[in-house]
């Protein structure tokens, strides 16, 4: 997106070529834009390092490198690391959550998520003011509210994420039945989502943006949302509009590439290259063509793949292995050995390989019980290696080149350590999740029969705001983590307790008023 004010343009994320192993395509095509000129912007934002956000080669290739950098407040210095490598040099560092007023008047504020499971180590959203017309592009970001971006007055224009951005469930080795009525869960919550964040910020005009993708290698085709599957977590925007009529949504916005809106304080107007619904009533043709055109690009990826000469035990022992060493919390959270089925060149011979978090070694598979278990083509280990990749959720998980099994809950802390293979990204989630361990909110609220703690475990999303209590369970919508009110066990994930008692039944004693105290339930 390209936003575009008589005080300076702003190029946000632009995002062309095929992201996680030429898995991952834009849609609608946006590759036959004008980017030349597109690119010819005075202010460059990304809101974080995932690939279908970051591309690396359209930044290097398009952009101008006199564009400055509006750079959120992370941890690490990755992203400013990795955008200097590609020749960007004029930075502005902003402040999370601080307005920074620009030339001539332009306002921004971006606002840094900053937990381990916030994107790769890091996710944002930008708002942007001039001449009392404001702007939020939220993107993928899931903030615990908006109140903050509401007080800084009337948002105009909210652009937002509505769809799938995951592998689940996709990837799981589930009976079809099952792997549908999942789907169906994630997708419900993914608009019951979208519409929390709509009704809270309460903007002039609603853009469905940030997905999805669309898939056009012939082995990951059927994750297109084309046919009829109820269960398929990628619905496009025209499903977007569909969806939010049934709930009373009037002002939603579509865009395709080359779609131009302007927008004032009390008017839109907005100028398409082709008609909308004419365009997603052909969907299907449109991404056969796709399919046929960008065909030639992954058959060049795929044929880069393969790197016979690396060991991958070795080379895994190497790299691994010494995280394993510093791991505390992760190494904890996980909490024993993960298996990787590596399938050979000729689609027949595995080798299997064990991360062991306990004995913290990488080694062969000796045939023990494991609870976590990938499948995937050993080439593309090979390449993770050879790259020396440091995110492999944000490369091959993302791919949804790869089959999955677990027996028991979803465990955060498998994919949060797999996205921290540097000591860097190590050391700032060891850190995080040790304080986050140590905070205990202390604040109540009622929810129907229930009492528990306003602030949910996992992420600390206001329950206020996202809390559904059904009989003795508590969702909360931001994430759809669900939680067990009488034992106040997570039942979504690993550890995140919630402290919990029913409606009139007394406060527990605590020690002390010791954070350990505090947090243990009624």
């Amino acid at each position: 997106m390209r936003i575009d004010t008589p005080a300076g343009s702003i190029l946000c994320d632009p995002w062309v070529n095929p992201a996680y192993f030429a898995s991952w395509f834009p849609f609608p095509d946006n590759s036959l834009l004008d980017w030349e000129t597109l690119g010819q912007v005075d202010y460059l934002y990304l809101s974080h390092l995932h690939r279908d956000h970051f591309d690396a080669a359209h930044l290097r290739r398009f952009v101008s490198k006199k564009a400055r950098v509006l750079l959120p407040e992370y941890p690490t210095s990755e992203l400013e690391d990795q955008l200097r490598e590609l020749g960007f040099t004029d930075f502005i560092k902003t402040v999370s959550e601080e307005v920074l007023e620009l030339d001539g008047g332009l306002k921004v504020m971006i606002q840094a998520l900053t937990s381990p499971t916030d994107g790769p180590i890091g996710d944002s959203s930008l708002w942007v003011e001039y001449d009392g017309v404001r702007l939020l592009n939220q993107n993928d970001a899931r903030p615990t509210d908006l109140a903050l971006f509401e007080s800084l007055g009337h948002v105009h224009a909210h652009m937002l994420q509505f769809s799938g951005a995951i592998w689940y469930p996709m990837v799981y080795e589930l009976p079809q039945a099952a792997k549908t009525a999942f789907g169906k869960q994630k997708r419900d919550r993914q608009f019951d989502r979208t519409w929390r964040y709509i009704d809270d910020l309460k903007a002039s005009h609603v853009f469905p943006i940030a997905g999805p993708p669309c898939f056009l290698d012939d082995e990951l085709w059927q994750f297109n949302d084309i046919f009829g599957d109820e269960g398929n977590i990628f619905p496009d925007q025209s499903v977007f509009m569909k969806e939010y009529a049934k709930v009373g949504g009037t002002n939603g916005v579509v865009l395709l590439p080359g779609s131009v809106s302007e927008i004032t304080e009390t008017s839109i107007e907005t100028t398409h290259p082709t008609d909308v619904d004419e365009f997603f009533a052909n969907k299907v043709a449109h991404l056969e063509e796709m399919r046929e055109r960008k065909r030639p690009i992954i058959e060049a990826e795929k044929a880069s793949w393969r790197h016979p000469e690396i060991d991958v035990l070795k080379e895994m022992k190497r790299r691994i292995e010494p995280l394993l060493e510093e791991s505390i919390y992760l190494a904890k959270g996980v909490g024993g050995p993960v298996r990787f089925d590596l399938v050979g060149y000729d689609g027949d011979a595995v080798e299997s390989i064990v991360v062991d978090f306990p004995g913290k070694e990488v080694r062969r598979y000796a045939d023990e019980k494991v609870r976590y278990r990938f499948r995937t083509e050993r080439a593309l280990i090979e390449h993770l290696l050879f790259i020396d990749e440091v995110d492999w959720v944000n490369s091959l998980f993302l791919s949804c080149r790869f089959s999955a099994a677990r027996i028991g809950q979803y465990n955060e802390f498998v994919y949060a350590f797999f996205k921290c293979l540097s000591e860097e990204r190590l050391q700032y989630a060891e850190g995080w999740y040790d304080e986050h361990e140590r905070t205990t909110d202390a604040e109540d609220i009622t929810l129907g029969d229930w009492v528990v703690q306003r602030r949910c475990p996992h992420l600390k999303a206001d329950l206020t705001r996202f809390g559904i209590v059904d009989g003795d369970q508590l969702t909360c919508q931001l994430h759809g983590w669900r939680f067990d009110l009488p034992s106040g066990r997570c039942l979504t994930g690993v550890g995140h307790q919630i402290r919990a008692r029913r409606a009139g039944e007394p406060a527990p004693a605590t020690d002390g008023d010791t954070p350990e105290a505090a947090a243990t339930p009624a």
